[in-house]
């Protein structure tokens, strides 16, 4: 039995609800590449446009994804640049999802400069990413109110080495009632339970970063929250679960789900220090659920109902409805 949560707050935000779902793809669509974050290696975007088309879709590269910016070489082009290749890709109606190509960092640069009004109008569209593309979950569910994806990039290694990543994606894409239960044989209880909610989250820094902004939810209340990070000493993932709790985030939010700690340190010493910042909310929490920057990178949807069983045999996500209609 856990304890209280220190950091309570007296008042959470509104409970989170479902999210507008997009149509499943089918052969023959086209989908837009984008680059919102760092520059993609075009060898290796070159492959990753492979594997699209094996599964028979014709992906379209938009103007600014192969190139880089004149003065900051970790951005693919400019701000404005890359908010109007998102801004275009989703409100062409030819294309039926936009696929992130990488991560990186620049997202939340230029999330300001999307026409927010433009994407709602145009309604709910495929949209898969992860890592620095978090920040873009958020906003689209809070400015769109559109369910999306987290999960592989076509530019991302993990996307050409595991074939387990890519078959993820392609079976929720297409067949996505064949996805309802989520998670790979090393996920296991942290803390044990069950519980309901809406998925949301990514990768941690990006959600404690984005605190406070206009684009993020002021709270994971109602929520199932997904949890990972890469690169990160354990002192700063210990001040980035802090400062999510400080600042209330957390508050009424009914589960867990932690993903890979990629390259954050020896595991034995971050889990104890997962289930220090974490056991005290009293809400299930599953580790190694299989997404995330680890050497497979399950998809998982967001905005959708879901349960998580944080059982010491099995441990899974299974989502109420499919990802995509």
């Amino acid at each position: 039995m856990t304890g209280p949560n220190p950091h309570a707050h007296p008042a959470a935000g509104p409970e989170l609800r479902p999210l507008t779902r997009a149509r499943r793809l089918r052969p023959g669509d086209r989908v837009a590449i984008v680059a919102p974050s760092g520059p993609v290696p075009d060898d290796v975007l070159d492959e990753g446009l492979g594997v699209l088309r094996g599964w028979d879709l014709l992906p379209v590269v938009m103007p600014h994804v192969r190139g880089s910016h004149r003065d900051f070489g970790y951005l693919s082009a400019t701000d404005e640049q890359r908010a109007a290749d998102l801004t275009q890709a989703w409100c062409d109606p030819s294309y039926a999802a936009v696929f992130c190509a990488r991560g990186g960092y620049g997202a939340q640069r230029m999330t300001d400069l999307v026409d927010w009004a433009a994407i709602r109008a145009a309604g709910p569209k495929v949209f898969a990413g992860y890592s620095d593309i978090t920040a873009l979950h958020e906003a689209i569910a809070v400015r769109a109110g559109f369910a999306t994806l987290h999960g592989p990039m076509p530019g991302a290694m993990t996307f050409l080495k595991d074939e387990a990543t890519r078959e993820s994606l392609r079976a929720t894409l297409f067949e996505p009632e064949s996805r309802l239960t989520i998670g790979l044989p090393t996920a296991r209880a942290l803390v044990p339970g069950r519980g309901h909610g809406i998925t949301l989250g990514g990768c941690a820094s990006i959600l404690a970063a984005d605190l406070g902004t206009r684009h993020a939810r002021p709270g994971a209340g109602g929520g199932l929250l997904l949890l990972e990070d890469v690169g990160e000493d354990d002192y700063r993932i210990d001040r980035i679960l802090t400062q999510l709790l400080r600042g209330g985030w957390l508050d009424g939010a009914t589960g867990v789900a932690l993903g890979s700690w990629a390259e954050c340190g020896p595991y034995d010493h971050l889990r104890e220090l997962l289930r220090d910042r974490l056991g005290g909310l009293g809400i299930p929490v599953v580790e190694e659920l299989g997404f995330g920057h680890g050497p497979t990178n399950l998809t998982i949807p967001l905005g959708v109902p879901a349960t998580l069983s944080a059982d010491p045999e099995a441990s899974t996500l299974t989502l109420d409805t499919p990802a995509l209609l």
